[in-house]
């Protein structure tokens, strides 16, 4: 009698073991490698896992943390934004102009403000010029840079006003204010693109723009309107750092557009749009700064940094690259 069932080949079964490992390290490999570098760091400096440091980390991820959560979103909706450092140094400058002039409180306000106007100023040239979002920004940023040295004409801008210091230098039950503005920012953008039909349109254009205009989604007003949060989180960063220094200059921040676009990819976001998550991003801004910490702690020269950061965003975008050219 002959026995008809057919037994899986062994390469097939090798071939979906293979997917399912790839698929888990892709998922959860971020926090392993967190995990375990925070476990070696621990354990070559017993100042590393101290509560001070803990929150000194925490406290110098606040700013790029920001910059990360904000360029998330466009970064999912299939965009690019790289004028975060130019309204980061906008912003902060505005702030401490007014500030000086006597209005600390309201330098702060309009500092953020100013974020946000500028992020939805990048979202209308980018859908209603059709002009790709990368040379966009690219091209925006080299304007609000500008603005940022005619606010200041090109001078350091001090604020002799504790009232404006307080935002990036106070403390609240030991830790330092911009690390609460670090998290809520990020419970934010969570709750936006987790609960709200705006981040299921986000998700949906960045999988597939042309199916989402199709199905209804208003694709160009939710494409401004992930470049506005970008700009908000500038914003919002940019017054912190005039506050944390109380100065306020123009030739700040584009070494943090990269630092936090990094910080995005190393969390596992998708270049591409369609894929990524706050948490990811979080655990991605933190992983950056560890390894900084632990190196500054451990007197690991500046420019060996540099090679292992690099290293670490090669592999999250190769990684990211293999899985788009799998079946």
């Amino acid at each position: 009698m002959t026995d008809n069932t057919n037994p899986t080949p062994p390469e097939h079964k090798r071939l979906k073991q293979f997917r399912f490992n790839f698929g888990t390290l892709r998922q959860y490999g971020i926090i392993i490698v967190f995990v375990i570098l925070f476990i070696i760091l621990s354990s070559s400096s017993s100042a590393f896992a101290s509560k001070r440091n803990v929150l000194n980390i925490l406290d110098q991820a606040s700013q790029v943390g920001l910059l990360a959560m904000g360029v998330t979103v466009p970064i999912i909706g299939g965009g690019f934004d790289l004028s975060l450092g130019a309204v980061y140094a906008a912003s902060g400058s505005l702030a401490a102009v007014i500030a000086r002039a006597g209005h600390p409180i309201l330098g702060l306000v309009t500092g953020i403000l100013l974020g946000l106007v500028l992020g939805y100023a990048n979202g209308l040239v980018i859908t209603k010029l059709h002009v790709n979002s990368f040379v966009a920004t690219l091209a925006t940023s080299q304007i609000i840079r500008g603005v940022a040295y005619v606010l200041t004409e090109g001078l350091l801008i001090q604020v002799n006003d504790e009232r404006f210091a307080a935002l990036g230098r106070g403390y609240l039950l030991d830790a330092k204010i911009p690390i609460y503005f670090f998290f809520g920012f990020a419970i934010l953008i969570w709750f936006l693109l987790s609960k709200t039909a705006f981040g299921r349109y986000v998700f949906a254009i960045g999988g597939n723009e042309e199916a989402a205009r199709l199905s209804g989604v208003r694709t160009d007003l939710v494409r401004t309107l992930t470049f506005t949060i970008s700009g908000l989180s500038a914003g919002i960063a940019g017054v912190i750092a005039a506050s944390r220094i109380s100065t306020g200059q123009a030739s700040v921040g584009d070494p943090l557009t990269m630092s936090a676009i990094a910080a995005v990819v190393i969390g596992g976001t998708s270049i591409n749009g369609g894929e990524g998550a706050v948490w990811r991003t979080l655990v991605g801004v933190l992983l950056l700064q560890i390894i900084s910490n632990g190196m500054n702690i451990n007197n690991v020269p500046t420019f060996y940094q540099l090679v292992v950061e690099g290293a670490v965003i090669l592999v999250a975008v190769a990684m990211d690259a293999v899985r788009q050219r799998r079946p």
